[in-house]
């Protein structure tokens, strides 16, 4: 018999959450075949088979999170043929293909042709520690992960860099209890997959980020019927990329440098039931609108099948959140780093302006634009919003 254990899923993850397998108990797989799905972060991850066999036990069910290393599938193995090498079965190193490392897009900044330096070992840390420790300044190589053999996790960075008033709060005495509330019923759901993800991702920005949202309408009443406004936003922002290129960059707090892009790569946030995904459209500018629709779709499908591919998920250069097509007007959406602005579209609505001295009814598009005030001026954000309401207010 040989166990197979959940191997290492790359960019320092300490576990992965089962989706769905392909097999079950008394099936035979051949090697490579795709084994089971399981999610890392926001990513599926199809996960082959390490040998040929039959399998004889299923360690975990569609739902459960696992850690790396933990036994994960059973098999009677073939036994090999006269004269061959025997097989090694793999006990939890990478098999088949797994997401690569985060790489950073090219850069207006980077000199042409230049090549890369050999990368050094790193410290083993979970992706929003990592993150959270080059915002705060914190050497991961002076930590001590609480995570399975040493994994750097968020709380021991938080750990490490909150201010000393934090700590003590933290460590204060508790307050005399008060009267006994009423008891409530409800239901206890433990974060997962997503969602788990998202509190994440949401608790880095609200720590790192200085949001400031600066609001504006665009009146759309020279469009033609039947236009397509996402289409229409994405040509805009791109439009407002050339105008103040500010915007569309990247921030290291730690370095105190930003990164400037010429290319135009929008996160675009897709609802889904698990909850919120950000796809990325590359190269915004390059696209015309027929391909910026048919993109759009494919991630969307993607994304609610959970099918995105991890690097269809990361290195967005500026936000999206087209949050109008559903409800609401203006709202303050929330910059993930080290992006630094990000678009919300309210719902179109019909709104009575004074026009010319007389009254008309105009087709108007809430806009909200918030931005890292740390690294953008309040000039840079309303040039960037006023270039993409000119181009949002033109007939074609």
């Amino acid at each position: 018999m040989t166990v197979f254990k959940l191997p290492d899923l790359g960019e320092g993850l300490s576990e992965a959450e089962i989706l769905r397998w392909h097999v079950q108990v008394g099936d035979y797989i051949e090697v490579d075949a795709p084994m089971l799905a399981v999610e890392t972060a926001k990513a599926v991850v199809e996960v082959p088979s390490p040998v040929s066999g039959t399998i004889v036990a299923l360690h975990a069910s569609p739902g459960d999170r696992i850690e790396i290393g933990a036994p994960l599938i059973e098999f009677a193995v073939d036994a090999p043929e006269a004269g061959s090498a025997p097989e090694q079965a793999d006990a939890g190193t990478v098999v088949g293909f797994m997401p690569a490392p985060q790489q950073a897009p090219e850069s207006t900044t980077a000199p042409a042709g230049a090549r890369a330096a050999p990368a050094a070992p790193r410290v083993r840390a979970a992706p929003a520690a990592r993150a959270l420790a080059r915002s705060l300044g914190v050497d991961l190589e002076s930590l001590t992960g609480s995570g399975r053999d040493g994994l750097i996790m968020l709380d021991d960075v938080l750990s490490a860099g909150a201010p000393a008033r934090d700590r003590a709060h933290a460590t204060a005495a508790p307050a005399s209890p008060a009267r006994a509330a009423p008891r409530l019923q409800g239901q206890l759901e433990a974060l997962r997959s997503l969602r788990r993800t998202m509190a994440q991702t949401m608790s880095l920005a609200r720590d790192n980020v200085m949001a400031c949202t600066v609001f504006d309408d665009a009146d759309l009443h020279r469009w033609p019927r039947a236009s397509d406004y996402t289409m229409r936003v994405l040509r805009a922002i791109a439009s407002a990329v050339r105008a103040e290129p500010g915007l569309n960059a990247w921030y290291d707090a730690a370095a105190q440098t930003r990164t400037l892009f010429q290319h135009v790569d929008v996160g675009v946030a897709v609802d889904t039931p698990d909850g919120l995904l950000m796809p990325v459209i590359r190269r915004v500018e390059q696209l015309d609108a027929p391909q910026l629709r048919a993109e759009l779709e494919r991630l969307k499908r993607a994304a609610r099948e959970r099918t995105l591919r991890s690097d269809e998920l990361r290195d967005f250069t500026f936000m999206l959140s087209n949050f109008g097509t559903m409800v609401g007007r203006y709202a303050t959406p929330v910059i993930v780093p080290p992006a630094i602005a990000i678009l919300g579209t309210g719902r179109v609505r019909q709104d009575v302006l004074a026009v010319d001295h007389r009254v008309e009814i105009h087709a108007r598009m809430p806009l909200s634009l918030t931005f890292d005030h740390r690294v953008v001026t309040g000039g840079e954000a309303v040039r960037f919003l006023g270039a993409l309401m000119i181009d949002l207010e033109l007939e074609e």
